[in-house]
């Protein structure tokens, strides 16, 4: 694979610099254009053609510390808590490499040191709502089977409502959780004003999400191709790129 070819290069007109210099921190966000979506990924690849063999042994490392907790019975609960920390810790990783300095494999565990429980903080917040999203779900489910049962009519609705539902209150989780770790490690933002700071940041930029969320499942697809090693390049350029939005919302030049 050549790695001065770019895929994921974003289109020269039209797209702001999604990588500004190091400026005034912005806590509400700021809206960017829609194309900028294409431009984190661009970013994203950027860091990784960097120093492809750490992003890959960083992210194989993740993976293997949330597989062998997630086999735990109980201990699994505990991955919802301390995933904020490993991805503060990659946060802290990638601001080093856009400073020039070494991305190194100890920077994924960064966010032990001094973030530890605001970001578990995070975690806690993003269980409690997973919690109750799927409280909502079996409640609601249950109740549309017994109707389904009830007057005869098939099972299909009964699936299909619940997890409709599931998915349309996942949303604003996911967008609360989204930024929340790179500024609780950047700027000390307390864990509520994070969650809130950045579901509203990434509202006032649906498109731009909606551009990101597009070019994501394009890039899925070819990852999964050859038997998912793809993967191997992809989950690392997602993490980048994800730093790379975040400077792009929420620092001004």
């Amino acid at each position: 694979m050549n790695m001065d070819n770019n895929p994921f290069k974003a289109p020269e007109a039209r797209v702001a610099d999604v990588f500004p210099g190091t400026g005034e921190f912005i806590p509400e966000g700021q809206r960017v254009p829609a194309g900028n979506g294409i431009g984190w990924f661009g970013r994203g690849w950027e860091m990784f053609r960097a120093a492809p063999g750490t992003w890959i042994g960083l992210s194989l490392i993740l993976l293997v510390i949330t597989l062998i907790l997630g086999m735990i019975p109980l201990v699994n609960f505990l991955l919802n808590l301390i995933v904020p920390i490993f991805i503060g810790g990659i946060m802290i990783g990638c601001k080093a490499q856009e400073e020039g300095e070494e991305l190194r494999i100890v920077h994924l565990f960064a966010g032990f040191s001094g973030y530890a429980g605001k970001l578990a903080l995070v975690g806690v917040a993003y269980l409690v709502g997973v919690l109750l999203i799927v409280l909502a779900t079996v409640v609601v489910a249950g109740g549309l089977g017994g109707i389904m049962i009830g007057t005869g009519k098939g099972s299909a609705t009964a699936l299909a409502l619940p997890m409709l539902m599931a998915a349309v209150l996942f949303a604003p989780l996911a967008m609360a959780v989204w930024y929340a770790p790179a500024l609780v490690v950047f700027h000390d933002v307390a864990p509520v004003a994070a969650l809130k700071s950045s579901f509203f940041a990434c509202l006032k930029n649906f498109m731009p999400f909606l551009v990101y969320g597009f070019v994501f499942l394009v890039l899925a697809l070819v990852a999964s191709l050859p038997v998912f090693l793809g993967w191997l390049v992809l989950i690392p350029v997602v993490q980048a790129s994800m730093y790379a939005s975040y400077r792009d919302m929420f620092t001004r030049s």
